[in-house]
Order: structure tokens, then sequence, then C-alpha cells
């Protein structure tokens, strides 16, 4: 079972400006070893239930340390059979528009 799964993860405690926090969960992410995609608003992490949701949970850890309250968004696609899709579903839909987008 391959899984894509978007998260967005912030703490509520800590102001206006959270850079800082979300640059230490994008270390967590960086040094899992999970394919992964940064994007504006939040991250996309690809691999097996059990490799993704770990990152998230180290990700949370990480943060609740030093954080009152935390919030976190996740979305995820589960499939069967299925890998490479951070970079195949892109490539898909780029074919059929005939050019490529901007990622």
């Amino acid at each position: 079972m391959s899984v894509l799964l978007e998260f967005s993860m912030s703490p509520l405690d800590k102001g206006e400006s959270v850079g800082e926090y979300v640059a230490r969960s994008l270390a967590i992410v960086d040094r899992s070893g999970v394919p992964y995609r940064l994007n504006p608003m939040g991250t996309v992490l690809e691999g097996t239930w059990d490799e993704v949701m770990e990152v998230v949970k180290r990700c949370y850890m990480t943060m609740s340390k030093d954080c009152r309250r935390v919030s976190c968004s996740i979305k995820i696609d589960a499939r069967k059979g299925k890998g490479g899709r951070l970079e195949s579903k892109v490539k898909r839909v780029e074919k059929l528009l005939g050019k490529r987008l901007r990622i």
C-alpha cells in the first residue's frame, strides 16, 4: 500500500511567525529518508502507512516539547500497489495538458 500524506503542523501559542518550528519539522522529515515534497502550505510524504505516520508523530513530539498547543491538518491518499506517485501524479496532469506546470 502506497500512501501519500500531506500535512501541515504549527504551534498556536508562538505568535504570528512560526517558521522556526516548521523548519524543525522539516529537518525531521528530511532525515527520515521518506520521499517528500515541500509546498507553501504543507509537506507531502510518500511511503507506507507506518512510515509516513511515524514521521508526523516525530514532528508532533518534537513540537509539543516547547509548544502548549499544536495544530495539525492531515490529508491521506492510500492506494494499493502503486508507488512513485509524488512525481507520477504531476507528470500525468502535465501530459494531459501538454505542458510543464509550475510546482
